[in-house]
């Protein structure tokens, strides 16, 4: 196989390019989907690697013969790695450069069909939920400019009204009207109080869905029994233009459109991360409360595997939904899961311990990094934080001491610290505006103690 020619990738088929998945990924190697995870996660190569293979296999389907296409399953992923190693926060990061349907759930919340609890189909009428709302936003912001347009002529009707144009003259009233929009356009209006009407939502219709029963039944069953009404309300004008332009892009946007392309895309491109899997295995043989743990583990087995949910929106299948799953598994191994689940999970990555090494890169080299985060919560009051390279550093090494002395959280254990080190600043800001604040590692041990023996760790521990 030639690797060095220009054009190797193949054409998405015209069903696909559409897609923000075909938009996106097809310019973006596994390598370089590393690269944009390496913006937001210190370390966990393997895991990185596997999911970027995971996402470009996506769109290697998509540009498969439609014969074959429905063949090529995901390959679901199961991450092993303790808590606060970034599992969850790579699996969203890949669903956000994608432009794909994310959906994080925690496994321990479902119980067993037959017990309280939610049931795993309500995975899957989530996440079509989800593909829903993001199909909408699309589409409003497509039409966002018309909409403004036709808010902008509302408005100036609702200013210098029609009837005006028979008292003055024709061009006077133009000239008028002229200005006005020109007001309008340059804010110089936004505080003057209007009165408006607009549409109410329906209101009560899902109410009364669910009180029946009936979650899954159409979108817009019930609607004739809820018309929408007008209600007027004064505002001021700028509140008031931001209403109209929802109320506009709600009239532009075709549910009729929105919902079969909302399903396409949770159907091939969603991404369900399923967090906790370890804390649905029960110890084998158990009677009482426990039992329901394996009974998860088997009704997750059709929706992981492909099935077809009944939807408010329509019928959902999930054959191409890619689900990574994550656990700590301190007290179960992953072959403690039932062997079908684990048949269903094949590709197993796991997820290294952070070290003081990763605690100091975390604190600086993430796009979010916690000290980034702090110095811009900071500099809305006027004050201008910097740590040392010795502060950072030493920062970095009592996190991580506490999470060798008491319970390891990973990365979570840096919010803590910096919180502590800085809990003063953060109260006295406003007092300290227009000051530079510089911390040295001296400033970190006489903000946060020796950590050293017989130390009390419960002001440190989350």
């Amino acid at each position: 196989m030639d690797e060095h020619r220009p054009n190797a990738q193949p054409a998405l088929p015209q069903t696909a390019t559409n897609t923000p998945l075909g938009r996106r990924i097809e310019t973006l190697s596994p390598r370089e989907i590393v690269a944009e995870l390496d913006q937001y996660v210190v370390g966990q190569a393997a895991a990185k690697r596997a999911l970027a293979i995971a996402l470009r296999n996506r769109y290697r389907r998509l540009a498969v013969a439609p014969d074959l296409r429905e063949e090529i399953m995901p390959s679901n992923i199961l991450m092993i790695g303790p808590t606060g190693v970034g599992k969850t926060e790579l699996a969203r990061r890949l669903a956000r450069l994608a432009g794909a349907p994310f959906l994080k759930v925690e496994a321990s919340k479902f119980t067993e069909v037959g017990y309280v609890g939610r049931d795993v189909e309500s995975i899957v009428r989530d996440l079509i939920e989800i593909a829903v709302g993001m199909v909408r936003t699309e589409r409003a912001e497509r039409v966002e400019i018309r909409a403004r347009k036709h808010v902008e002529e509302r408005l100036v009707n609702l200013l210098c009204p029609r009837s005006r144009s028979r008292e003055v003259d024709p061009h006077v009233y133009e000239a008028e009207r002229e200005a006005v929009r020109q007001d309008l356009r340059a804010g110089r209006l936004a505080e003057r109080m209007i009165e408006i009407d607009l549409e109410s939502p329906r209101a009560g219709s899902q109410e009364l869905l669910s009180a029946m029963g009936l979650k899954d039944a159409p979108a817009g069953l019930f609607d004739p029994l809820f018309p929408a009404r007008k209600k007027r309300r004064r505002v001021s004008l700028a509140e008031g233009e931001r209403l109209l332009i929802q109320e506009e892009t709600r009239k532009m946007v075709d549910d009729d459109e929105v919902i079969p392309a909302a399903i396409e895309r949770a159907e091939s491109l969603g991404i369900v991360f399923l967090d906790e899997i370890d804390k649905i295995i029960g110890p084998r043989g158990s009677t009482g409360p426990e039992v329901s743990r394996e009974g998860v583990q088997r009704d997750l087995l059709p929706i992981i595997e492909g099935s077809a949910v009944s939807t408010r929106f329509g019928v959902v299948r999930t054959d191409h939904v890619l689900f990574i799953a994550a656990g700590a598994f301190h007290h179960a191994r992953p072959s403690d899961l039932l062997p079908e689940l684990q048949g269903r999970l094949p590709i197993r990555v796991e997820l290294e311990s952070l070290t003081a090494d990763d605690f100091l890169r975390i604190l600086t080299e993430p796009r979010n990094a916690l000290v980034r985060q702090y110095q811009a919560l900071l500099a809305t009051e006027g004050v201008h934080l910097e740590l040392t390279p010795a502060a950072l550093a030493r920062i970095a090494s009592l996190a991580f001491r506490l999470n060798a002395e008491a319970e390891n959280i990973g990365a979570r254990r840096l919010h803590t610290v910096l919180n502590r080190l800085l809990d003063d600043l953060l109260f006295r800001a406003p007092e300290l505006a227009d000051r530079e604040v510089c911390l040295d590692a001296p400033d970190v041990d006489a903000r946060l103690g020796d950590l050293g023996g017989g130390h009390d760790l419960n002001r440190y521990i989350l």
